[in-house]
């Protein structure tokens, strides 16, 4: 651990407390050569690899999913909050471990359909691999099911 003002790498720990309803662990701690204290805090990162369709394992990485959220969402009046707040739930309800790659996909598009109905529709283009104009009518049926109204 460097020392945040001298960048000295040698640090004792003074004090040890678990924070967060026991989630992480705040250290508090002297750097060795300028004497300087600092706080860092431990918490466990889930572990989550992703099962591609074509059976590859690669590590979750919620920096992908943002960019295909917000490829889905060009041009679209979504504020960036919204964006964050669609990558946060998606990434909250992943389990940990192994996680297949559809999975993700229609956690996204779930919530997608909720926010935009174009965007939506973008994603899904991508996501269930549209061959043609029989599948965005396709799409759009559903998608005109889910979200209209009763009458």
């Amino acid at each position: 651990m460097r020392c945040p003002v001298c960048g000295h790498t040698a640090s004792r720990v003074i004090d040890s407390r678990p924070v967060e309803e026991g989630s992480a662990v705040r250290r508090r701690r002297v750097c060795e050569e300028c004497q300087a204290r600092f706080t860092t805090y431990e918490r466990v990162l889930p572990v989550r690899t992703v099962r591609k369709r074509d059976g590859r394992l690669e590590a979750f990485d919620p920096d992908k999913l943002r960019r295909g959220v917000e490829a889905a969402l060009a041009d679209r009046p979504v504020p960036a909050t919204a964006i964050d707040d669609l990558v946060d739930s998606v990434e909250s309800a992943l389990p940990s471990g192994q996680v297949q790659s559809d999975l993700i996909g229609r956690l996204v598009l779930e919530r997608l359909r909720l926010l935009d109905e174009v965007a939506s529709v973008r994603f899904a283009s991508v996501y269930k691999e549209f061959q043609g104009a029989d599948d965005f009518a396709r799409e759009l049926a559903e998608l005109d099911g889910i979200v209209s109204p009763p009458e």
